[in-house]
């Protein structure tokens, strides 16, 4: 029987893992256990950076919100405990944007938050 040889698939493979690596600087980018390495790694970044993406979003959002509420003569948490109260479900991600581009509407938020405060 003839020994056959993997010459397509590896080289298939090799082309798919340079594709990915195009970009890269030095050696990372020619080298393919330098490449894989690589790209291990820089997979494992962008799989944690998607989380501390999430969390670094979340904490802008609080830091506007804050600075509005403060505007309005309130604090953060004063004002997401009085939305409880008064049952109103905004997210922080919208709550945030009111604060930012419509100053208006989010005071209507906040003086309902305080009027349920009060009650």
């Amino acid at each position: 029987m003839t020994r056959t040889r993997s010459v397509v698939p590896r080289v298939r493979r090799r082309k798919r893992l340079m594709r990915r690596a195009k970009g890269f600087w030095g050696a990372r980018h020619r080298l393919i256990r330098t490449v894989k390495e690589t790209l291990l790694r820089s997979g494992n970044f962008a799989y944690r950076d998607r989380k501390v993406k999430k969390r670094m979003f979340r904490k802008l959002w609080i830091q506007r919100i804050n600075a509005g509420a403060r505007m309005n003569g309130t604090t953060y948490s004063r004002l997401i405990n009085g939305m409880k109260k008064a049952d109103i479900q905004i997210d922080r991600k919208a709550l945030s944007e009111l604060a930012f581009l419509d100053p208006a509407a989010f005071k209507v938020v906040v003086d309902k938050a305080q009027q349920a405060l009060a009650a």
